[in-house]
């Protein structure tokens, strides 16, 4: 996945502030990817920076997902300390320019007025500070999003390293195809979770018409409502490369730390090889779409 050896098509998908839910934030889920032998990333939003986590996790493979910035100075920063700290792709977010209306946020009182560590260099202490005259910390996330980010900027931004450069958040062939126009490193085929855009298509009913519109001219990933073994042979045999998961990480992290993270990718392999041996299938690549009626 993104020319790295990977030990299962699994990578775990970026998730905000991990610190809200155990102590051992974003080092407890890379450490634990780092022994299952996946791909970890870290979410600009994280609890915990760039730097910490390379420094403690120096053995896995780190991405880091860039939220394009309304300052686009700050985004060329993520991006090269990215670089810098040896993560090995950039996973760019292209579907969110504003949060959506999450009622089941706003009936909670979820907070996300915490501590994020990749502001440090430049909000003082931690980014909380700058939050926390607002009530819940969505309105100073938001202010801080680029929010007209064009094609353009994705090849500015594809300027500014070597690494691979990989789009999250496309939903249709027609996007697909400019994606690929535009030489971008992979694309992951998502709906943001589907807590963004109330009624978004879920992606394993868009991911087939991404794959034939690529035609194999770069790798596609996808994400969202990836829970069993069995989620993962899916998407395979619909073409995509690999896949994203995330809730059940964090509710894996929740429940027991690092440990919790490992119990859940060790779950998540047992599966996928039963549901390859069932189909017939020694390796994931023999995979295909007569694999899935419909």
């Amino acid at each position: 996945m993104a020319g790295q050896a990977a030990s299962l098509p699994v990578a775990i998908a970026p998730m905000a502030a991990h610190g809200l839910v155990h102590p051992g934030a974003e080092i407890a889920t890379a450490h634990a990817a780092a022994a299952a032998g996946i791909p970890f990333t870290l979410s600009t939003m994280s609890t915990l920076s760039i730097e910490a986590v390379a420094a403690a996790v120096p053995n896995g493979v780190r991405w880091f997902q860039l939220y394009a910035q309304a300052d686009p100075r700050r985004s060329r920063n993520f991006v090269e300390r990215a670089a810098a700290a040896g993560y090995s792709a950039i996973l760019l977010t292209v579907d969110l320019p504003i949060l959506g209306y999450r009622e089941r946020d706003l009936r909670s009182g979820f907070n996300l007025a915490v501590p994020h560590g990749n502001f440090d260099d430049d909000r003082g202490p931690d980014h909380a500070s700058h939050a926390r005259d607002r009530d819940t910390g969505y309105d100073s996330i938001e202010s801080d999003l680029d929010q007209g980010l064009t094609w353009r900027d994705v090849a500015e931004i594809r300027s500014w390293t070597s690494l691979p450069v990989i789009l999250k958040g496309i939903l249709t062939a027609e996007d697909a195809r400019i994606a690929v126009d535009h030489g971008v490193g992979g694309i992951v085929v998502s709906n943001h979770g589907a807590r963004q855009l109330d009624r978004a298509v879920a992606t394993a009913d868009v991911l087939e018409e991404v794959v034939v519109a690529v035609g194999g001219a770069t790798e596609i990933w996808v994400d969202g409502g990836i829970r069993r073994g069995l989620d993962v042979v899916t998407a395979l045999a619909l073409g995509a490369r690999g896949v994203l998961v995330g809730r059940p990480i964090l509710w894996a992290l929740a429940a027991a730390g690092e440990a919790g993270v490992e119990r859940a990718l060790a779950i998540l392999r047992t599966e996928t090889v039963i549901a390859l041996t069932l189909l017939g299938a020694c390796t994931p690549d023999e995979l295909t779409r007569a694999h899935v009626a419909g």
